[in-house]
């Protein structure tokens, strides 16, 4: 099917309908997008909190049993939350390649004129030189490209966890050791592993600040979008050159 130039980038056909104020309804994030980005979140939170306690234990209980005990169920709900976001990365890598329309990789890597001239008109909004962001249905093309270096630290982060947990580990998990020479042995691995922790929750605060205030400037639904998957797109939206 042949997309008119003056749809590119929108999804032709699906999960659109025109409501009574002219704001077109448009299906943009799908349940695999929605489920994983949530899950992402909720696994991240619960490593750092996790990973945080492992490296400086501040709940001390009385006695050495206690203490081992409380340290060694963090480290079962640090390993299981590892699991989680490792498989959720995977699913997510794997359906930029697979998935819907707007889930595609080239939502993150700006690959049109009209795009990379966006990645500019978005950073001046950010910087307040603009009063309002160029409009986009999927991501916006300047927070695409920031995602891609997000999941290359996600990346990061599973293989110093899975290099460090290769240490103290039995059977085939122990056969991660090889990445140990690649970080510069454990306790580069661990440093590395901490300041990418950091790294992602700083994204995180600045994700949700933009989030607020790119829906509030563009009316589209951006943060109810993450949870229904659809966004309200403005009348004569279609007339941008695409």
């Amino acid at each position: 099917m042949t997309v008119p130039a003056e749809n590119v980038g929108v999804q032709p056909d699906v999960g659109r309908e025109q409501t009574r104020d002219g704001y077109e309804r448009v299906y943009v994030w799908d349940l695999i997008v929605r489920a994983s980005h949530w899950i992402i979140m909720l696994s991240i939170f619960t490593l750092a909190g996790t990973g945080i306690y492992i490296g400086d234990p501040f709940l001390i209980p009385s006695g050495a049993t206690n203490e081992q005990f409380v340290m060694g169920n963090v480290k079962v709900v640090h390993s299981y939350a590892a699991i989680v976001f490792t498989l959720t990365v995977a699913v997510r890598i794997g359906w930029m390649f697979v998935g819907s329309y707007y889930a595609r990789w080239r939502e993150f890597v700006p690959t049109t004129a009209r795009r990379i001239r966006d990645v500019f008109g978005m950073l001046k909004f950010y910087l307040f030189l603009a009063k309002k962001p160029p409009l986009n249905v999927g991501h916006n093309p300047l927070a695409g490209s920031i995602y891609l270096l997000v999941f290359a630290l996600y990346l990061l982060m599973i293989a110093t966890g899975f290099a460090l947990y290769s240490v103290s580990a039995d059977g085939y998990m122990e056969m991660w050791n090889f990445l140990l020479p690649l970080f510069g042995g454990a306790q580069m691995a661990r440093w590395i592993h901490h300041v990418a922790m950091w790294f992602i929750l700083g994204f995180f605060a600045h994700h949700i600040w933009s989030a607020m205030l790119v829906s509030k400037v563009e009316g589209m639904g951006l943060i109810d979008s993450m949870f229904s998957g659809y966004k309200f797109l403005p009348p004569g939206w279609r007339n941008r050159d695409d």
